[in-house]
């Protein structure tokens, strides 16, 4: 994909190269092998027969090419999209690029015409737009994932709004919640990856067709005419940014990024569950494998490889962002680079979204190993200590020092706080009455936790009811 503005490629046969009359001797081997990108772009050839229908038509509405020339172009390229379509279409490497393949078939099915469907534009705005519209289209197809994810999340966060497990910080329990409100909090980091991914595409809907090798062009072109007819908001207000710039792809790999991890996070989360020491939740033969020499294994191996996928995805983003740090306006062949890692990342992604919305679909929560070790490690203390400054109107660092003192007296006795009796609590702080039991139950320490966004179970489900009716 290099910069091309107005040569008219020669059929098959009739040239040594598609760049005109400039070079006489063809590339060697290896500049071809490096040169060459069908090998991958080919996957926007739906994208560029778009830009090419819509660049033709304003021509043909401008009097830049005459209607019948135009008619005969939209012609062809609907017998190239048949055959597109069909998989009969010659992809060749002499060809270099998509657009250069879709160009020479299209002057093979009606002749010289087809030169005139590249009049005032160049390969580098008609890449550009090209992977602009893919990009875009990633983003729209994220969203719709991102969007199933959570409904998949809300389904069995519906169910188990009162199933109680242990909140952890550091990896050790901390206080009861829910299984519903820790699944709600992946609902609300997913919603933030749409917003992301949304945000994404907004900025990204401005169409540098038009914007020709850098500078523009002398022929009298609407481009807001093929911006509208592409579904973008504007064109591009600067030709040179618009053949120039990758930060969309960047902003977009980006938010893919983000979303990884919060899908490795989500993972590793499920492999720990599924671990007998957890024993939290259980996974179907469907995702999960066995062992090859270890009968009794059952590994969630969908879970390790999703946890796996951020650092392809990230890496992607690292990619691009090195090919492009350096670079100055406007267009560079190193620009080339930017399409494998960027198709590679939403492949990834696409992968391990559907399979993650799977897997939560699929899985079986354990609640009574849930319950039972929502209780464990003193988990109700922070209960205790709130039950002393709301009863006993004690500052709360003087609470916490006499729940310390409780937690130390029962971890002594090898017993949990709600089995101290009432004269050992009264030892510690003489105040303390029989009313101080109620709040030492994992559940009770659940309910309580009724500010907005806690885990109790009115909580939990006037969350999930108002996301339902921000994804219904």
């Amino acid at each position: 994909m290099t910069d091309n503005a107005s040569n008219t490629p020669k059929a098959k046969g009739q040239g040594q190269a598609m760049w005109g009359g400039r070079f006489s001797a063809k590339p060697a081997e290896l500049m071809q092998a490096i040169n060459v990108s069908i090998g991958f772009d080919k996957r926007l050839w739906a994208q560029d027969l778009a830009g090419s229908r819509a660049h033709a038509r304003m021509l043909m509405n401008q009097g830049v090419i005459a209607s019948h020339d135009g008619e005969e172009i939209l012609e062809g390229l609907a017998r190239v999209e048949d055959e597109l379509l069909s998989g009969t279409f010659p992809f060749r490497d002499e060809y270099e690029d998509i657009h250069m393949n879709i160009e020479a078939r299209l002057r093979e099915l009606i002749g010289p015409t087809a030169g005139r469907l590249h009049t005032a534009r160049s390969r580098n705005d008609q890449v550009a737009v090209d992977f602009r519209l893919w990009v875009r289209d990633a983003c729209d197809r994220t969203v719709g994932q991102l969007e199933a994810l959570q409904k998949a999340l809300l389904t069995q966060a519906e169910a188990h709004a009162e199933s109680l497990m242990p909140g952890f910080t550091h990896l050790q329990p901390a206080q009861p919640v829910t299984f519903g409100h820790h699944l709600m909090a992946y609902v609300e980091m997913f919603g933030r990856d749409a917003g992301r991914f949304r945000d994404a595409r907004a900025r990204m809907n401005e169409c540098p067709l038009g914007a020709a090798a850098l500078a523009g062009s002398p022929f009298p072109i609407d481009r807001q005419q093929t911006a509208t007819a592409l579904g973008f908001d504007r064109p591009t207000a600067n030709s040179l940014d618009s053949v120039s710039s990758r930060d969309f792809a960047l902003e977009a790999l980006s938010a893919a990024s983000i979303t990884a991890t919060h899908l490795s996070r989500l993972a590793e989360e499920i492999v720990l569950w599924t671990t007998p020491m957890f024993g939290f939740i259980k996974l179907t033969d469907a995702f999960t494998t066995g062992s090859s020499i270890m009968p009794q294994k059952k590994n969630p191996d969908a879970a390790e490889l999703i946890r796996a996928k951020v650092g392809r995805i990230l890496g992607s983003l690292t990619t691009l962002t090195v090919v492009m740090k350096g670079l100055p306006l406007a267009y560079s062949k190193d620009m080339q680079e930017d399409k494998v890692p960027t198709f590679e990342a939403f492949d990834a992604l696409e992968l391990s979204l559907l399979a993650m919305a799977g897997m939560i679909a699929d899985l079986t929560p354990n609640t009574e190993n849930m319950a039972k070790a929502a209780g464990a490690g003193f988990s109700t203390a922070t209960d205790l200590a709130d039950w002393l400054v709301r009863t006993l109107n004690m500052p709360f660092r003087d609470a916490h020092h006499v729940t310390g003192s409780a937690v130390k007296t029962a971890e002594g006795l090898g017993v949990d706080l709600a089995d101290l009796s009432l004269a050992q609590f009264q030892a510690i702080e003489p105040r303390i009455t029989n009313d101080v039991y109620a709040v030492l139950t994992p559940a009770a320490s659940a309910a309580s936790r009724m500010s907005y966004g806690g885990t109790a179970p009115a909580q939990v489900r006037a969350q999930i009811a108002r996301w339902k009716e921000l994804l219904a």
